[in-house]
C-alpha cells in the first residue's frame, strides 16, 4: 500500500485502463503511474508457467492468445458463501522470470504481481516493450472486491495455480517497469538516498 501511496504525490490520479490493452496503451504508460485495470485478464502462477511453457515444448497450441493480454501472477483462495472469490492478493512475481521470457515472445505485453523483477527480465520487457505492474501485497480480500467474475481456462487440477480468465473493474496497480526501461523501485530508492 505504500507502494501506491508513495506514488500519489508524483502522478495524482489513477489513469483508466481498459484490459485487454487497446492499441498505443502500453506506450502510453510509463514507470510510477497509478492505474486501475477494467476489463478482462488472465491468470497465472508457478505451475501454470511451467505448463505453458510445456505445452510450447511439444508445440501445442496454449489455452489462451497471449497478445494484448496481462497476466496476474495470483493463486486465489476459495471463494466463502455468496461470493466468487476468495482472497486474491498477488504472488511474488520473481518466481515467474525463468518462464517470463518466452511469454513475451509470443507477444505477452503486461504482467502484474508484486516485488521487483530480475535484470534479465527487464531487459526482455524492454527488447519485446512490455511493462510490469505492482499491486497491493497482503491486501486479497480487498483486491477480490475488483474481480467481479471468475472462470477456469486451464490446468483444473492445479486448483488455486490452474489458469482463470478474470473480470476486473478498478483494479488498482503501479507501473513499475515501462517499455523504456526505467524502474519504478530503482527510482524511489535513488529518491531515498538523496534526501
Amino acid at each position: 500500500m505504500s507502494l501506491l501511496r508513495a506514488n500519489t504525490n508524483i502522478t495524482g490520479n489513477f489513469k483508466k485502463i481498459k484490459v485487454p490493452f487497446e492499441q498505443g496503451t502500453i506506450e502510453s504508460l510509463n514507470a510510477g503511474d497509478l492505474v486501475h485495470l477494467s476489463g478482462t485478464i488472465y491468470t497465472g502462477r508457478d505451475l501454470t508457467h511451467r505448463l505453458l511453457c510445456e505445452l510450447l515444448d511439444q508445440n501445442k497450441a496454449l489455452p489462451v492468445d497471449l497478445k494484448g493480454q496481462l497476466l496476474y501472477y495470483v493463486g486465489p483462495s476459495p471463494a466463502r458463501p455468496g461470493k466468487i472469490i476468495g482472497a486474491a492478493g498477488p504472488t511474488s512475481s520473481y518466481r515467474m522470470d525463468l518462464y517470463t521470457p518466452r511469454l513475451l515472445e509470443l507477444g505477452l505485453p503486461a504482467t502484474l504481481g508484486k516485488g521487483r523483477r530480475s535484470e534479465p527480465v527487464k531487459i526482455e520487457m524492454k527488447n519485446h516493450g512490455a511493462i510490469y505492474l505492482a499491486t497491493f501485497g497482503g491486501a486479497g480480500a480487498l483486491l477480490s472486491q475488483c474481480i467481479k467474475k471468475i472462470e477456469t481456462i486451464a490446468f483444473p487440477e492445479a486448483g488455486p495455480e490452474a489458469m482463470f480468465r478474470m473480470d476486473i473493474e478498478n483494479f488498482p496497480a503501479v507501473v513499475i517497469n515501462d517499455i523504456n526501461g526505467r524502474d519504478y523501485f530503482e527510482e524511489i530508492r535513488c529518491r531515498k538516498n538523496n534526501d
